[in-house]
């Protein structure tokens, strides 16, 4: 099975959702997402297929996230592409979907 998460190192949930992935057999692509940003359409049909709105996705830890609160979905995305840092993590997908992994045990759902 093949499967691509957008990862932060720095994170320890990405961390171990990154390990459960390769443990599983999974041939894993691996997405640092600061580094490589996903653009808003991707993240647009990321959410989707997760069934997730925009506003699920962000990161609330992030002091930028209050901004936010009202903003459009579309406001949203263009925030998230802008920077990633507002981007939830980690978010993976395989052929049988898409999932944010948190708690990192939603991961088995599309493994």
């Amino acid at each position: 099975m093949k499967a691509t998460i957008y990862h932060n190192p720095k994170c320890s949930t990405s961390r171990q959702v990154l390990d459960m992935l390769r443990e599983s057999g999974a041939d894993v692509t691996v997405i640092d997402y600061l580094k490589t940003p996903p653009s808003k359409a991707e993240l647009q049909r990321l959410y989707a297929q997760a069934g997730l709105t925009p506003h699920e996705g962000l990161r609330m830890k992030e002091a930028a996230v209050g901004a936010l609160a009202d903003a459009s979905d579309d406001a949203v995305l263009d925030a998230m592409a802008a920077h990633p840092i507002l981007i939830e993590r980690p978010l993976v997908e395989t052929e049988k979907g898409v999932r944010l992994a948190r708690p990192r045990e939603r991961v088995y759902e599309i493994l």
